[in-house]
């Protein structure tokens, strides 16, 4: 692991080593303050995917199915919980993970031979479920373009996670699917305060920018949520009802909220980077945190790794949902209403059975 340094543009303060690193380069001083000190640059690398639908059966999670271009993510933000995969890849889930970004070039190509195996069941499929679809690499990549191409094609129905507003440049095919019953996205927010937003998610556009997306998105007629994920205790709880206020007032149609996850590497990752930024209330921090989550740093059981538990986790959920009540943002989930029933099977047509 290399010395604690903060980077402007970049989450991590350190490239810790992953859990599964059993020979772990040591440098000396001069070399460990050198490598800290030099700004990492992004490097794009083509991953081929095999499967490219994978599956969950979390009963916490609002969806089974999910795509994900991209491993690694150019965002930054320090509190994702996708960080420790990237120790898979013997790489570091701090620095690495925001740097080392990979992209499936065939996820398109995949995704067809998955839709046309005979067993296929039409299910709504998710974008964005680890990493953002819309990161920066999309504008050369175009990876998500390619998918939902073949979703509209094939009126598949998809819901999309990103924090991203490039997500505009695919309003002409998002607003098709959403005429049809195909297409919901969200929008995460978790926080409108620039500065915090600066060292929290460092490369991902600000807050008006997501909420300006979010009102051209559902004036467009897609159905949007707005997500604040996370609520971190003492960072951003405050800000729960400014930001369901904002959402509201920008055409969202629901609002959710995740708690602080804080997986394998994250714990210590966060852990640094409160160190680096929030000193002086650092260990306050993490005390609310261990409160909401049995006395440890992440209860990973289904039904609390959400949402936490105990007379904290408590406050904060009563609050979002208060917030929720008072704006109009207390719906059921449309998710469950997209349509499967338009579903065309690649090579139906050529053989004679879609008309």
């Amino acid at each position: 692991m290399g010395r604690v340094h903060h980077h402007k543009g970049r989450g991590a303060v350190s490239d810790r080593d992953g859990r599964f690193e059993t020979r772990p380069v040591v440098y000396d001083d001069e070399e460990a303050h050198e490598r800290a000190s030099k700004a990492p640059e992004t490097v794009l690398t083509a991953m081929r995917s095999g499967r490219i639908i994978a599956t969950n059966g979390s009963p916490d999670i609002p969806f089974n199915r999910s795509i994900n271009p991209y491993q690694g993510c150019e965002h930054g933000c320090i509190y994702c919980y996708a960080r420790p995969s990237h120790s898979y890849l013997d790489l570091s889930p701090g620095l690495d993970f925001e740097t080392r970004i990979f992209y499936k070039p065939n996820a398109a190509e995949r995704l067809l031979a998955e839709w046309q195996r005979p067993s296929y069941e039409c299910e709504p499929i998710t974008i964005g479920a680890n990493t953002d679809p819309y990161q920066p690499a999309e504008k050369t990549s175009r990876v998500t373009r390619s998918l939902l191409e073949h979703f509209h094609r094939y009126r598949h129905p998809v819901n999309l996670i990103t924090k991203s507003n490039l997500i505009l440049r695919d309003l002409d095919l998002l607003a098709d699917l959403a005429r049809q019953k195909l297409c919901s996205v969200a929008i995460s927010v978790p926080t409108m305060d620039a500065p915090l937003k600066r060292i929290l998610e460092p490369r991902v556009p600000s807050a008006a920018s997501r909420l300006d997306t979010v009102r051209q998105l559902s004036n467009a007629g897609i159905p949007t949520s707005v997500l604040v994920a996370p609520l971190i205790p003492a960072i951003n709880d405050r800000e729960i009802e400014a930001i369901v206020e904002a959402s509201a007032d920008a055409g969202a149609n629901q609002a959710h909220y995740i708690f602080l996850r804080l997986p394998h590497e994250v714990k210590d990752l966060f852990t640094e980077w409160l160190d680096t930024h929030f000193p002086d209330r650092a260990a306050h921090v993490l005390s609310l945190v261990s409160q909401a989550s049995g006395g440890k740093a992440y209860d990973s059981r289904f039904g609390v790794r959400q949402t936490g538990q105990g007379p904290y986790a408590d406050i904060l959920s009563k609050r979002f949902r208060n917030a929720c009540r008072r704006f109009g943002l207390e719906r059921e989930r449309y998710r469950d209403r997209l349509d499967c029933s338009l579903f065309e099977r690649p090579g139906d047509k050529q053989l004679g059975f879609g008309f």
